[in-house]
């Protein structure tokens, strides 16, 4: 039951990458997150759904085109934490990023995101 929840957030979370307009971010990201979330991201660690908005805007806007991020794994909940891997890839074979994550969840919302991204790399033809 646990691991159900913790995917539901991650999935809805990773869903605002994606999502087919701006507009849309942040009322995916409130469904996912607590309000006040603590992000550690590439840039540090930030405060509330309004900085993890801002970093997957970063992210929706990359040079290279809009590009899809997606769960690569399973869910894995050991105890408190869950983790997951996750790609994000550009269009027409541009930069590839993948990365683990690992969250933290509160009444079954995200509270805690840690992001551990790889290195960039072109996406396999």
């Amino acid at each position: 039951m646990q691991e159900e929840t913790a995917r539901s957030a991650i999935d809805t979370f990773i869903s605002a990458f994606n999502a087919s307009d701006d507009s849309y971010v942040t009322a995916l990201l409130s469904q996912a997150l607590t309000s006040d979330v603590v992000f550690w991201g590439p840039l540090g660690r930030s405060e509330g759904i309004e900085a993890v908005e801002r970093f997957v805007l970063d992210i929706r806007r990359h040079p290279a085109g809009t590009g899809t991020m997606v769960r690569c794994s399973a869910v894995d909940m050991p105890g408190e934490w869950a983790r997951y891997q996750w790609v994000f890839t550009t269009p027409d074979g541009g930069p590839r990023l993948a990365g683990t994550d690992v969250v933290h969840l509160r009444r079954s919302l995200i509270d805690q995101v840690i992001v551990f991204a790889g290195e960039i790399e072109p996406s396999a033809s």
